[in-house]
């Protein structure tokens, strides 16, 4: 493949000067991921300056910058930073021919976007791009489509936000040609009016749908309504999925498949060519794993890729880090003990899914959560908290260690809880943070065991299942 982008092309995108000739074959704004080749954006924040960091990126391997001052090095020097940053996202995407899908939703936006990756990477055999980490904000979404090949075939792009107006930003930018949403949920409930304000603002996605760009919404969800009428002021194509037997795409059939996950027959409404099923395996567990596996489908139907190709890629998906990804770890008494991470991210739909979950694994030791504290719930954060007491005792958990300031509310309601009934006996602990939660976690398990780890990111439950796979704990 040919290199990402000359230098001449960049100072055309953005409007620049070249101080000399050179190519890149990657971009990025952290100075810490540069790499030999690289193009580095000197992005400026309320916290740092990326011009304090131009000498280390040079001595990377950084083959040029995009600056706003003049560097000793090779570099475009522009007016703006971040202006820059957005052209070249801009120019990536008009000098594609790839067909690029918008992905947002409260809850399953990363795990859909890993999916439906590597389902349209294995039918184009490596032709594929995608934003990675979940590089989904206002900074993130355009370096994404800066790093996307003009080669490429399929363009995979996650779009998140905490504010109205914020993804019809991003969206404009991608342009998709197919925009999913996975689910609606309280996330940063905080700073919305309600639900309906947030499923109004996920909708934003849809305004930036290409010329008969198809909109894939949930059947199931609540806002479907609202959704499907935002999505029809944009486009004329809506494809449902869930489990309802309206949807298009919908699961006719659900076993459990040998060795976890899930054995889905799903039906597809006929759009031209004939009704048609297909039978697959989503190797992750859980249902609501099910219906992004629909979404998934209904995505790859929708810019005509294989969808055999793409069942095979369900079944071949290992969970992500922090969402999901499962640890077989060393107990100090011998034995082992499963760990399921979920430590990246929390709000009252996913952690009742997960719990859900939780509940419905074969367990010949005992259950474990250490439960973070959720964020941005605003004046409902007590009552999401005291609600999910009942989830977790639902999932069976033998032993209770809850992390952070607001857990003070789901703490107090398992205590009335216990008081009202004899039969529950679990063991709970309340710590203030990560740290704490790993010193009560060490001792509390055994082989067999299985130990679930989750809350919002800010909490870094991430800490804690860094030492219990590594063992230094």
């Amino acid at each position: 493949m040919s290199a990402l982008w000359t230098s001449s092309a960049i100072a055309a995108a953005v409007n620049g000067k070249a101080s000399a000739d050179f190519e890149v074959g990657g971009v990025a704004f952290d100075s810490r991921e540069i790499g030999p080749g690289d193009l580095f954006f000197a992005l400026k924040g309320e916290q740092s300056d990326g011009h304090l960091y131009v000498d280390d990126v040079y001595a990377a391997g950084a083959a040029g910058a995009v600056v706003s001052q003049p560097v000793d090095g090779p570099h475009i020097l522009v007016p703006d930073t971040t202006i820059a940053l957005d052209q070249l996202a801009i120019a990536s995407r008009a000098r594609s021919d790839a067909k690029i899908i918008g992905v947002t939703g409260s809850v399953g936006k990363t795990g859909t976007k890993e999916a439906l990756f590597a389902a349209l990477n294995r039918a184009s055999m490596g032709k594929s791009h995608r934003s990675v980490k979940s590089y989904n904000n206002h900074v993130g979404v355009p370096l994404s489509l800066s790093r996307m090949p003009a080669e490429c075939q399929y363009g995979i792009f996650e779009m998140g936000m905490n504010h109205a107006g914020e993804l019809a930003q991003l969206t404009r930018l991608v342009r998709p040609d197919v925009a999913i949403i996975t689910a609606i949920a309280p996330a940063h409930i905080g700073h919305f009016s309600g639900v309906e304000a947030i499923a109004d603002a996920k909708a934003e996605i849809f305004q930036g749908l290409t010329h008969e760009g198809t909109a894939i919404i949930p059947f199931d969800s609540p806002h479907y309504e609202r959704l499907r009428k935002a999505a029809l002021r944009c486009t004329k194509k809506i494809v449902t999925f869930g489990f309802d037997k309206e949807a298009d795409v919908r699961a006719i059939d659900i076993v459990p498949a040998q060795g976890g996950g899930s054995l889905v027959t799903a039906s597809f409404r006929d759009d031209g060519s004939g009704d048609r099923s297909l039978c697959f395996t989503v190797a992750e567990p859980g249902k609501h794993w099910v219906s992004n596996a629909l979404a998934i489908l209904a995505a790859v139907r929708a810019v005509g890729s294989d969808l055999a190709a793409a069942g095979l890629a369900l079944a071949e998906l290992t969970g992500l880090e922090g969402r999901g990804k499962r640890h077989q770890i060393a107990c100090k008494n011998g034995g082992q003990a499963l760990l399921i991470d979920e430590s990246y991210n929390a709000n009252p739909v996913s952690m009742k899914a997960t719990l859900g979950q939780l509940a419905s694994e074969s367990c010949n030791g005992k259950k474990i959560v250490v439960l973070g504290a959720m964020g941005e719930l605003g004046d409902k954060a007590q009552a999401y908290h005291e609600a999910l007491a009942d989830d977790i005792i639902a999932s069976g958990a033998e032993t209770i260690i809850l992390v952070g300031d607001e857990m003070t509310h789901t703490s107090a309601r398992l205590a009335e809880i216990a008081s009202e009934r004899l039969d529950h006996t679990a063991e709970i602990s309340h710590v203030a943070g990560s740290s704490e939660a790993l010193a009560e976690v060490t001792g509390a398990f055994s082989d067999e065991d299985i130990l679930l780890v989750k809350g919002s990111n800010y909490l870094g439950l991430a800490k804690v299942v860094s030492a219990l796979t590594s063992g230094e704990y």
